[in-house]
């Protein structure tokens, strides 16, 4: 969660609203997300917990629900992260202290 709470801080969350959405997210109640991110949220948990059992249909149901190119798109980014996840925790690497999302000199969000 320690990305997602970066990438949070990074759009201008206030710290009290990320964790509303870091708890909403981890929970798995995601009925007060829209239909399309309950569907890709499905479908990445599916993938993290046990990515063998990933079916023709699972992704099929996923094209259906958030269209094949978003669907992909999903796929695709979900894969890395989980992939990058397997690595770091392999290697027992601790998240950044900071949030290196942000510019160093504290003016925001980096573009």
């Amino acid at each position: 969660m320690g990305h997602t709470e970066m990438s949070l801080a990074v759009v201008g969350l206030s710290p009290s609203q990320i964790e509303t959405a870091t708890q909403r997210l981890a929970s798995g109640d995601w009925s007060g997300f829209p239909p399309e991110f309950q569907a890709g949220f499905k479908f990445t948990r599916k993938q993290a917990k046990s990515p063998a059992s990933l079916t023709a249909a699972d992704y099929a149901e996923l094209e259906k629900d958030i269209g094949k190119e978003k669907a992909w798109q999903l796929i695709w980014w979900a894969s890395r992260c989980h992939y990058m996840t397997r690595v770091a925790d392999s290697f027992q690497m601790p998240l950044e202290r900071d949030n290196v999302f942000l510019d160093p000199l504290g003016k925001g969000p980096m573009r």
